[in-house]
């Protein structure tokens, strides 16, 4: 049998920009050891699966290398298929997920998720998050992942990463960021032990650094650029609970996987 599969650049305006997903639908689950097999031959930083459910759809997400509980840029990538591809009339879809229910709306162009923040703490500063990137930031704070505050935007873009010291921190990754210029803020992520060494733009850390700007810059709607190789730009929401992330996407390939059920 065949399975559709799409991969969409998700916040982007054009292709080649932001950040790739590959996009599976499906009736029914597969196997897990069927969909982390499907995601590590797309070998992109995430595939999604979905399959209907009473209110709209679960979804889940893959690495390469393992299941996440959370993320961003392939929910908006799984949000632009079924509005595009799959002919979704209503304007908001609703998803659950390991993280509770994620909803995505329609906004002209626009995709706006719906998540919910993931609260940081600050925590000091060791030896390994100094030599992770030969520089000390200047503030740490943790959650699902290490969020790194630095000075200067230019730290953010010269940043050298060592990605063996990354792969010993305890969390799922690190997001740097710093105050900027044209922005409100920008960051880039890094996910070694998940096989991301960089993700183009990262929608969960959002979920993270956004409470910290919101307080820090005293405003609830922000912008903000992923300062990756590829780049991607967001407008954020702080609703206290809640974050909104909005952006747009872009398909840049249809096809089909051929599939045999064991």
């Amino acid at each position: 049998m065949k399975l559709n599969i799409y991969q969409i650049d998700a916040f982007a305006n054009k292709p080649y920009e932001g950040n790739p997903a590959a996009v599976v639908p499906l009736e029914t689950w597969l196997d897990d050891e069927e969909m982390q097999n499907i995601a590590m031959e797309n070998n992109l930083s995430e595939t999604v699966f979905f399959v209907p459910s009473d209110k709209g759809y679960h979804i889940r997400w893959f690495t390469p290398i393992t299941e996440v509980d959370m993320c961003g840029h392939a929910t908006l990538a799984c949000a632009y298929v079924i509005f595009n591809e799959l002919g979704y009339k209503e304007d908001i879809i609703y998803f659950d997920s390991k993280s509770g229910e994620l909803s995505v709306e329609k906004q002209g162009d626009f995709l706006q998720m719906d998540f919910p923040v993931q609260e940081i703490k600050s925590t000091p500063i060791t030896d390994d998050m100094i030599e992770a990137f030969g520089i000390k930031p200047v503030e740490v704070y943790q959650s699902m992942d290490y969020i790194f505050v630095f000075e200067h935007e230019l730290d953010i873009l010269d940043l050298k990463p060592d990605f063996e010291v990354i792969k010993k921190l305890n969390l799922r990754g690190v997001a740097v960021t710093s105050k900027s210029e044209k922005y409100d803020f920008v960051s880039r992520f890094f996910a070694p032990k998940y096989g991301i060494k960089e993700d183009p733009v990262t929608g969960s850390a959002y979920t993270q650094m956004v409470p910290y700007w919101s307080q820090k810059l005293d405003k609830k709607i922000l912008f903000s650029k992923q300062v990756s190789k590829r780049g991607g730009e967001l407008i954020c929401e702080y609703k206290g609970e809640r974050v909104f992330i909005k952006g747009k996407a872009v398909k840049f390939l249809e096809g089909f996987i051929w599939h045999e059920y064991q």
